[in-house]
């Protein structure tokens, strides 16, 4: 007996036939992730194809000509192909979103290429001062542009950097932490004419900070060119990235821990220091990174306001100083070999030294809400066992004051 379930059509006691109604099948989640061979051949043969296309036109149909214009010819046929082959087993949102997703990741290449080949550069060209020891050690006080390696390095501007950053840190960071919770927690006319303005100084040249501090510094006040008037000027052009930075990252914050923080009776201070920047650390700390990426690498403010020296000066209140990128400057604009050499060498020891401001901060801040370091998470143990030993205290039976006393 055949089942009526199965049965396409079903029979019916006055004789009429219907059609049986067949479930539709499942829904299949489309795959928006991962590579499959459908994918892979398809980008494969767009490529090819795009290739192909490029050949014929800059070498036998058109008279193209250009790397530039052959690699756009290039890549937009590599699309166009790529959409057309997608477009055979997929529907218009998928065909986007494949188009996409391979304009994003050619993008990124293109970003990452360029990073490689900068610092690889950079390396290649700088290998033959970096092995020496005294490159590091020296200053060049003693050393002309026809001495060899061995004599002479950059010592005087690893030191010189190393003292207006940290004077630029000190400047920036509690000021700038500041003003951006305060536009943050303090909403208003105000506070809206402080972001404007904050906003304007994250365009303002590098050579105009650099003329305020030397028109108020040393022509008006009358003081020497030296590393705090450098830091002066420095701390201008960190400023508006850090308040600008943090203040995006301080209202990504959610605002149901402020509410439950102010609803506990918490005071708007306690909440600002013990809730909102715990909880923005990690955003913080890459905008000091930010910013501190943008004032490690200025030149024309440490010109006008440190000099030139070319003299280790451990004295930030006097005296001429110099920095690592004034001091790359200096040693490649020389038609010497070996000052090149000493530019590119001076060029990798700033980016080293990025890389370990980088990595303090990161350890610093890096960590999100609510992860503890070890010693954090033995203090909060020594305290929540004083808090149960002092509770305990409080609930237990007092001594009796006389025998027989019933408690």
């Amino acid at each position: 007996m055949q089942d009526v379930e199965d049965s396409p059509v079903v029979a019916v006691a006055d004789g009429i036939a219907e059609e049986a109604v067949v479930p539709d099948p499942p829904d299949q989640p489309r795959r928006i992730g991962g590579l499959s061979r459908t994918g892979v051949l398809s980008l494969c043969g767009a490529a090819a194809s795009g290739l192909c296309i490029a050949i014929l036109l800059f070498g036998q149909l058109a008279p193209l000509s250009g790397a530039f214009g052959f690699t756009v010819v290039a890549y937009a046929t590599f699309l166009t192909v790529y959409a057309v082959l997608t477009g055979l087993e997929e529907d218009g949102p998928a065909i986007r979103d494949k188009v996409m997703t391979v304009v994003l990741w050619s993008a990124a290449s293109v970003l990452f290429s360029g990073l490689v080949l900068v610092v690889g550069f950079t390396l290649w060209r700088g290998r033959e001062a970096l092995p020496h020891w005294n490159f590091f050690t020296q200053d060049m006080q003693a050393a002309g542009p026809l001495d060899p390696l061995s004599n002479g390095g950059i010592a005087h501007a690893m030191l010189g950097t190393l003292i207006m950053i940290s004077i630029a840190l000190a400047i920036t960071v509690p000021l700038g932490l500041a003003c951006a919770v305060y536009l943050n927690q303090i909403p208003g006319a105000f506070s809206r004419f402080v972001r404007t303005i904050v906003e304007a100084m994250t365009a303002l040249p590098s050579i105009v900070a650099g003329l305020m501090v030397y028109a108020t510094w040393i022509l008006g006040l009358g003081l020497q060119k030296s590393g705090l008037a450098a830091g002066f000027a420095i701390s201008v052009m960190m400023l508006p990235i850090v308040i600008r930075a943090a203040d995006v990252v301080l209202r990504l914050v959610p605002g149901t821990l402020t509410e439950a923080a102010e609803a506990l009776g918490a005071p708007r201070w306690r909440t600002v220091w013990h809730v909102i920047l715990p909880t923005a650390r990690s955003g913080l700390a890459t905008a000091v990174i930010l910013g501190t990426a943008r004032g490690i690498g200025e030149t024309s403010p440490v010109l006008l306001t440190a000099g030139f020296t070319a003299a280790l000066n451990a004295d930030p209140t006097a005296g001429p100083m110099i920095s690592l990128p004034l001091a790359v400057f200096s040693f490649v604009k020389s038609p010497e070999p070996t000052m090149i050499a000493r530019g590119f060498g001076a060029a990798a020891v700033l980016m080293a030294l990025v890389l370990v401001l980088f990595t303090i901060a990161r350890l610093i801040g890096g960590r999100g809400a609510g992860h503890r370091s070890k010693g954090q998470a033995r203090r909060a143990a020594r305290a929540s066992r004083r808090d149960v030993q002092r509770f305990d205290d409080l609930h237990a039976p007092a001594l009796p004051l006389f025998d027989g006393e019933n408690h």
